[in-house]
């Protein structure tokens, strides 16, 4: 395929359009934050801005596809995230699953959804279950939900909105949500016990071309009325594809944003649903075991707005220093989400030392969740941790004899989803620059003391 991909990479903090030519470079990006919409007398929960990612995709549309060749367009979005849509749009807005009211049907939902042995999902808080929004809406909004032709997982909502088509793809129904069965690639059995078949359109691969544009599509954005739209992807499993094309031994990827998602391709480990551990699936439909916390949200808590880069002496004073970070900083799912967090010690007084805390404590939690999931291979850093060596650094040097490498960019998601507009083309394997461990004198015995506080 000639021309380029324009990905739309739609995370829960930030929201990007990137342009990518038939090498997988990144020609442009068009950016800007991402935020929930608050309840109000229209909607009374906490929702998604689909229609404001809508107008900003459509934009970004218009403005890059007047400087580049726009062929192709992919979608990558943020997991825990669906919408109930009519023939026509919305038949209610997407529901954030930030959003504090879920607890009023929590119990009957526990009830209702099937055991971790089945879904390999794990029992998460607030709406991080899919299947827990859909559970709400109905009780909530019967008319509404009668009425509603399909429910979309999000990546597949901006495709049909682009192209028209209705599809499921199975790394979004597979993401956490109760309502996939990973080890036998199909719907749960709460899907039909509840009567929530009829809401699911056709499995469609992450891969496949859905259509082309709509004609008001076209003409809004100025692209071709044959630019093809691709089904598209969950983001963390989006970030899988370029290794998956081109590897063939297990392999980890550390996926970093507001989550840190750490996917053992390969892996046999066993899942412990109480840590937050589960399986996603990726592309082919194949299970991928998987342990995560919500790195970004807690390191930008630790570190502050917008957080200082720390360098190899930052980090080292504050390993000096004793002050450790214990989680959790976030209640919505990791291995410590039922904790409050605490700074033993005394609290780093300067940007970048509070940077660097921030640094050891996500570094600490990968490297514990890494061992705990038995991840194999290369460990493959990618996403938004990677703008700064940090990270990388730290790990590397609390995971003595394992290859640490590094995506050269952070948009991981972004570079997978392009990649699915060239499914089954030959590829290159990506570029990955080996993290060089920073020297950090006590980095073993601190690491003891963080564990023994646990």
């Amino acid at each position: 395929m000639n021309g380029c991909v324009a990905v739309f990479d739609l995370g829960k903090t930030n929201i990007k359009v990137v342009v990518f030519d038939l090498s997988g470079d990144a020609l442009a990006e068009r950016a800007r934050a991402n935020a929930p919409l608050a309840a109000d007398a229209q909607c009374p929960y906490l929702s998604l801005d689909a229609r404001g990612a809508w107008a900003f995709l459509i934009g970004a549309l218009k403005d890059v596809g007047a400087r580049f060749p726009i062929k192709a367009i992919s979608i990558a979005t943020h997991g825990g995230a669906g919408v109930l849509v009519t023939d026509d749009g919305l038949a209610l807005p997407p529901m954030d699953y930030e959003f504090g009211g879920y607890g009023v049907i929590d119990a009957d939902y526990e009830a209702a959804r099937p055991p971790f042995e089945e879904t390999l999902s794990p029992s998460l808080p607030r709406g991080l279950n899919l299947g827990r929004q859909i559970f709400y809406l109905e009780r909530h909004f019967p008319a509404e939900f009668a009425g509603a032709r399909a429910f979309l997982a999000y990546p597949q909502y901006f495709s049909w909105r682009l192209s028209g088509i209705m599809a499921s793809e199975v790394t979004s129904l597979g993401a956490h949500t109760d309502l996939w069965r990973p080890t036998e690639g199909g719907l749960s059995s709460m899907v039909d016990r509840l009567g929530w078949r009829r809401l699911f359109p056709p499995m469609r691969n992450a891969w496949d071309t859905l259509g082309t544009l709509r004609p008001e599509v076209a003409a809004a954005t100025g692209l071709a009325p044959e630019v093809r739209v691709v089904c598209g992807a969950h983001d963390s499993n989006a970030s899988l594809v370029p290794h998956l094309v081109s590897r063939r031994d297990p392999f980890t990827v550390i996926s970093t944003g507001t989550w840190v998602i750490i996917m053992a391709v390969g892996g046999k480990a066993r899942l412990d649903p109480k840590a937050d551990m589960l399986a996603n699936v990726d592309v082919r439909g194949e299970p991928v075991p998987t342990a995560r916390f919500m790195g970004g949200r807690e390191f930008a808590v630790l570190a502050g707005e917008p957080p200082a880069d720390a360098d190899e002496a930052d980090v080292a004073g504050v390993v000096a220093s004793g002050a450790l970070a214990l989680p959790a900083f976030s209640d919505q799912g990791g291995p410590f989400a039922g904790r409050i967090g605490r700074i033993e010690g005394e609290p780093p007084a300067t940007p970048k030392a509070r940077a660097a805390l921030a640094t050891l404590y996500a570094s600490l939690m990968t490297a514990h969740l890494l061992q705990r999931l038995e991840a194999p291979g290369d460990l493959i850093v990618e996403g938004g941790f990677t703008r700064s060596p940090a990270f990388a650094a730290v790990l590397a040097a609390l995971m003595p004899g394992r290859r640490v490498v590094v995506a050269p960019t952070s948009a991981g998601a972004a570079a997978g989803a392009a990649l699915l507009a060239h499914w089954g083309e030959q590829r290159e394997p990506p570029r990955l620059d080996p993290a060089r461990a920073w020297s950090l004198p006590g980095l073993e015995a601190y690491r003891r003391r963080w564990e023994r506080a646990l």
